[in-house]
């Protein structure tokens, strides 16, 4: 409650967004890159890598260790290939990006498709995974319970969002930012503290858990350790690190700040957080396996994602494990806000605006509909999560970030630097990698086949692996190659208008409070050359 309390003040006092478009979406991209570089970090730090990646450390050792690395050397794949070309070229969302050199209308349909279909998963996988977790650590027994938090989530969610469009999300995310980094440090300080900071001895400790039930915590091959699964553990990573760099709910974080310079060091900074950030979860994983130990774990609250409130409890009793548990309501919060904002920009300008409408929204009406589409989105999800709270959901964690690397990545990295792409290559591989994800997984172990899988009885596993990434990322990517091929579709003016603003920033959108300007360069080249000319003219 008092989180709760907390969050809706720094709306009302700090975030409260204007009525322009460029402040609903971007909040006038007038953020520092300090303060972005910590809305990265509360934003991609989802209860998926502060509970599961500490369990999955836990129970795993070495093989987690790796998977907390790949979440790692995702962001430097953000650094170095999609911060600075999505700044240059983006506006609000996805479409507006995509559709700079294709055919506008089926690209924004394609991008709001996918960016929705994403924003489905990772929703309802927070909303479910926090509504388990936080009911029991709550004492809210029941189903009963677990939706009161969840309809809890969902309905702070669309207040943050509805009145305080980006800014309110951005403080939100920063405040959660400042208590994840707090809770970690706190978790690994009384870990620390509690074995005299002799580390040796707690991976002994660890160790010597794990060997009771059969595992080889401290050597490679606890999780994958035999046969075709290494690859499977190979295709796990490969997701990671292609998933995390390209989810669309981090998109609209680098269209908040004034340039593209900002972008990058917006990440430095979120880098700089993240890497000790990661040595702690991986140190509190190890604490975990050492005086919890997995059989506990397994059957904690939560199950898979006990790992870190068991160790709170254990070094803290209640009083800390109550902070952990407000530190998981508010990172929910921070997550699906980002989640509702960058869902609804994508909806109001690539469908209501391009399919509904067929025509240019004026800014207030567009503002009025992204505002409703926050509510209902957030209704909507919030309707579903309590509906599928008692399911088996562990499919949808294989599923989500294989989408993202295997349907937006592709088609983005493509568009910035292939000058024979064209609109038939990024409507193949954006809809090829959606439905090929999503064959695979459906004929996977993550949906049947399998004691966790969401059809347990039954068995139409044909497909070994449950994380699919490593054959469907080449597929979308063959895919967005053949369909360029198969087109006759070329237009060298408006990749050179796309190149142009990716590597130099020329004609992008600007940070001017109360800007209403639709970008520049939207009116193919002889925008781009209006854009230079304005540049070189001062």
């Amino acid at each position: 409650m008092i989180f709760s309390l907390i969050i809706l003040l720094v709306v009302s006092r700090f975030g409260r967004a204007r009525s322009t478009r460029s402040d609903f979406y971007t909040g006038d991209r007038a953020f520092t890159a300090p303060q972005n570089g910590f809305a990265l970090f509360g934003t991609f730090m989802m209860m998926t890598s502060f509970l599961a990646l500490s369990d999955e450390i836990a129970l795993k050792g070495y093989d987690g260790v790796l998977l907390a690395a790949g979440f790692a050397v995702s962001w430097l794949v953000t650094l170095l290939l999609v911060a600075e070309p999505l700044r240059n070229t983006g506006k609000y969302s996805l479409g507006d990006t995509l559709s700079v050199r294709m055919g506008e209308r089926p690209v924004r349909v394609a991008a709001a498709t996918v960016t929705l279909v994403v924003f489905f998963f990772y929703m309802t996988i927070q909303l479910i995974g926090a509504g388990r977790l936080l009911a029991l650590l709550l004492k809210l027994d029941g189903p009963i319970g677990q939706a009161l938090v969840i309809a809890t989530i969902g309905g702070l969610t669309a207040v943050t969002v509805y009145y305080g469009g980006m800014r309110g999300t951005t403080w939100t995310q920063i405040i959660n930012a400042v208590l994840l980094f707090a809770a970690a440090v706190i978790l690994a300080g009384a870990l620390l503290a509690r074995y005299r900071f002799d580390v040796s001895a707690l991976l002994g400790d660890a160790a010597a858990k794990a060997a009771s039930d059969g595992e080889r915590l401290l050597t490679p091959g606890a999780k994958f350790g035999h046969g075709p699964h290494r690859l499977e553990f190979v295709s796990q990573l490969l997701t990671a690190v292609l998933g995390h760099a390209a989810l669309p709910y981090l998109f609209i974080r680098f269209l908040t700040v004034p340039s593209a310079k900002h972008a990058r060091r917006s990440v430095s900074w979120a880098i700089g957080l993240i890497t000790p950030y990661y040595l702690l979860i991986i140190l509190i994983g190890f604490g975990a396996a050492a005086l919890i130990g997995p059989e506990q774990i397994l059957s904690g609250p939560g199950q898979r994602l006990s790992a870190a409130p068991l160790l709170a409890f254990e070094l803290g009793d209640v009083p800390l494990l109550a902070f952990i548990a407000s530190v998981v309501f508010t990172t929910i919060v921070a997550v699906t806000a980002g989640l509702a904002i960058s869902a609804a920009a994508s909806f109001t300008r690539d469908i209501y605006a391009n399919v509904i409408r067929s025509g240019p929204l004026d800014e207030q009406r567009e503002i009025t509909v992204a505002r409703r589409t926050v509510v209902v989105l957030c209704v909507l999800l919030t309707g579903c999560a309590i509906l599928l709270m008692n399911q088996n959901i562990t499919f949808m964690l294989s599923l989500d970030v294989t989408l993202v690397a295997s349907s937006i990545l592709p088609p983005l990295l493509f568009s910035w630097f292939w000058r024979g792409f064209n609109t038939a290559g990024t409507l193949w591989s954006m809809y090829g990698g959606v439905a090929a994800t999503i064959v695979l997984v459906v004929f996977s172990p993550a949906v049947s086949g399998d004691p966790l899988a969401l059809f347990p009885n039954a068995d139409f596993a044909y497909f070994p692996w449950k994380h699919v990434g490593l054959v469907s990322i080449p597929v979308a990517f063959l895919l967005g190659y053949a369909g360029a091929r198969f087109s006759t579709e070329r237009d060298a003016a408006k990749y050179a208008e796309m190149e142009v603003r990716a590597l130099t920033g020329a004609g992008a959108a600007e940070a001017l409070p109360g800007d209403t300007r639709e970008p520049v360069g939207a009116d193919g080249p002889t925008g781009m050359v209006t854009a230079i000319r304005r540049d070189d003219s001062g």
